[in-house]
């Protein structure tokens, strides 16, 4: 018979702790999170620092999540709130809004004479996104045009507006760098989104039309001799540029 090997105490001791110790739940990651860009954990940490969000906030995340609608999320909602309220702006020009999530944010860092342009191509976002700025308190701040962004924001007059927000279809980011550059006012921002796509900025040869563009866009940026730019890698990346 063959004789059985014995076990050192300290692995029966790590066995039966492992059984009965409860299994860790896992933790519930909002759909907006990128941990591609920070660590969870950080990435977590951040957004479990964030102070409660109002009711309407509330469901529009809900049901962001419940279609797939791509929205940027209470973190930078606070970082537009806050360039809208730091930098005294009166116009803010959002490229790509869906159901007004962002938008919100953007009017409610501004004063009662500012005003957001609101851009979506789909009239049903665009009604839904006016339910939501009426809940929301800020309806009498939204201009709502239904229409291509990009089309809309070349019937701007150049330097006109106090900020662009940019969160368009990633393959046109190159050409809204063209249009919205003349249309910024001195010391006018050009904010984007996506700016970093999910890690793959990195990517030597890029299969992604929508990585190629961004990383144009990015170099766009930051070789202009008329903006000064910085990426702030929250989220999957913001970039801020203040027009010289």
């Amino acid at each position: 018979m063959a004789r059985l090997k014995a076990v050192p105490l300290h692995k029966i001791r790590d066995r039966l702790l492992t059984m009965t110790k409860p299994a860790p739940k896992p933790p519930s990651r909002a759909h907006w999170m990128m941990s591609s860009i920070n660590q969870e954990p950080v990435e977590q940490y951040i957004y479990d620092l964030l102070p409660p969000r109002d009711e309407v906030l509330v469901e529009m995340e809900a049901e962001a999540a419940r279609r797939k609608i791509p929205i940027v999320g209470p973190a930078v909602g606070r970082l537009f709130q806050l360039l809208a309220r730091i930098s005294g702006v009166r116009t803010v020009f959002e490229m790509g809004s869906a159901i007004g999530y962002s938008t919100i944010w953007w009017a409610r860092g501004l004063g009662k004479e500012g005003r957001v342009i609101y851009t979506d191509g789909d009239p049903k976002n665009a009604e839904q996104a006016r339910s939501n700025f009426q809940r929301a308190g800020v309806a009498e701040r939204v201009q709502i045009r239904t229409g291509e962004a990009l089309e809309i924001l070349s019937e701007q007059k150049p330097e006109s507006l106090d900020i662009i927000f940019n969160d368009v279809d990633k393959e046109d980011y190159p050409r809204v760098f063209r249009l919205a550059v003349p249309r910024l006012k001195p010391g006018g921002l050009f904010v984007s989104d996506n700016v970093l796509w999910h890690g793959r900025v990195t990517e030597k040869q890029p299969e992604l039309a929508s990585t190629r563009a961004i990383q144009e866009f990015n170099r766009m940026l930051y070789s202009s001799r008329e903006l000064f730019p910085v990426i702030i890698p929250l989220r999957d990346g913001v970039a801020v540029a203040v027009k010289e």
